[in-house]
């Protein structure tokens, strides 16, 4: 008889995290003439200007190699396979490719286009997903 996995509880787990520490950090913005102050840093004086789109884009990476580590418990052995590129990559390699080529993507959108991100990361997000099907 094989042993069933509870992958459900530490799924639960690390997007109840996420999603509390995304509130925390919400609660922690600074009110600006009545709204919240978006843009402004989290820590007043503080060494680095963190602000709120630069916690939750770590806060985002911390999760999604969170709910890796939950995907491997639930289905271990990284489901290597040779992709386009020719050599085998696990789930693991796919992620770091994705990301790698994700920040280039940004890169390149904020030098050629500008700061609007918006439509970069849904180019990121198409990205992605193409690296994890043909990769």
């Amino acid at each position: 008889m094989t042993a069933t996995r509870r992958w459900q509880i530490p799924l639960l787990l690390v997007l109840t995290v996420y999603s509390t520490a995304a509130l925390g950090l919400m609660s922690m913005l600074p009110l600006k003439d009545g709204a919240r102050d978006w843009y402004a840093p989290l820590v007043k004086g503080g060494w680095m200007a963190w602000s709120f789109p630069t916690a939750m884009f770590f806060l985002t990476i911390l999760a999604l190699l969170a709910l890796m580590g939950v995907w491997e418990y639930a289905r271990p052995g990284g489901h290597p396979r040779v992709g386009i590129l020719r050599f085998e990559t696990t789930r693991g390699d796919r992620l770091f490719v994705s990301l790698l080529g994700s920040a280039f993507i940004t890169l390149a959108w904020l030098g050629l286009v500008g700061p609007g991100l918006w439509w970069a990361l849904a180019l990121c997000v198409v990205y992605a997903i193409g690296v994890f099907r043909y990769v």
